[in-house]
């Protein structure tokens, strides 16, 4: 679609131009639900709005792309700007901003201290609509307890474990790639930030 005959991302979104972050997320949240393409299989007419509103928000839910649409309107993402999402990158950016909303994530990413605990991870099914609304459940986690051998260090008695020398501690490790660089859990240490030559028996090192 050639920047003259797209539509004004505000139009699109059914929102002010002085809309705040809150408003453009719900707008685009209600819009988005309305015009899935798993809701209206094979009209293609849902699908073009559905791709035109995630186009949308990519846009205006980021400070600096919206100050540059509101300055220079399409033309500002004309030379490989961020505006043709579709349903690639863009798309699963906007998705998993209204995910970690609903579901408690925002604000987590950063790492809270220096060691690391294992990821939990618990498969669930809902429904498109429980995905956009939001959903309680009640779930079973199961709890660890400190080996009592051990003092939870996983080392066994009279010995220490070793700083990581791939992650240097971290538990973390940066890997570049093109112009991202992505931090993943340390292969060497599993995210614990240092290896343990002799375990304790008692727990087999998992402390």
């Amino acid at each position: 679609m050639s920047t003259s005959t797209k539509r004004c991302y505000y139009e699109t979104l059914e929102v002010e131009r002085d809309a705040d972050e809150g408003k453009l997320k719900s707008s685009f949240r209600k819009l988005a639900m309305k015009f899935h393409p798993d809701r209206n299989p094979g009209d293609e007419s849902s699908e073009v709005k559905f791709k035109e509103l995630n186009e949308a928000y990519e846009v205006l839910k980021d400070k600096d792309k919206r100050a540059a649409y509101d300055r220079y309107g399409h033309a500002a993402f004309e030379q490989g700007g961020g505006g043709g999402a579709g349903f690639g990158a863009g798309f699963a950016s906007s998705f998993s901003d209204i995910f970690e909303d609903l579901f408690g994530m925002a604000g987590q990413r950063g790492r809270g201290g220096r060691e690391r605990g294992a990821d939990l991870r618990y498969n669930m099914e809902i429904t498109l609509e429980e995905a956009f609304g939001g959903k309680t459940a009640q779930i079973e986690i199961p709890v660890s307890v400190t080996c009592e051998a051990c003092s939870g260090i996983g080392a066994k008695a009279g010995t220490k474990p070793k700083t990581c020398s791939t992650c240097g501690g971290a538990g973390r490790v940066r890997q570049s790639q093109g112009f991202f660089t992505l931090e993943r859990t340390c292969p060497g240490c599993q995210g614990r930030g240092q290896m343990i030559e002799d375990a304790c028996p008692s727990c087999s090192g998992q402390g």
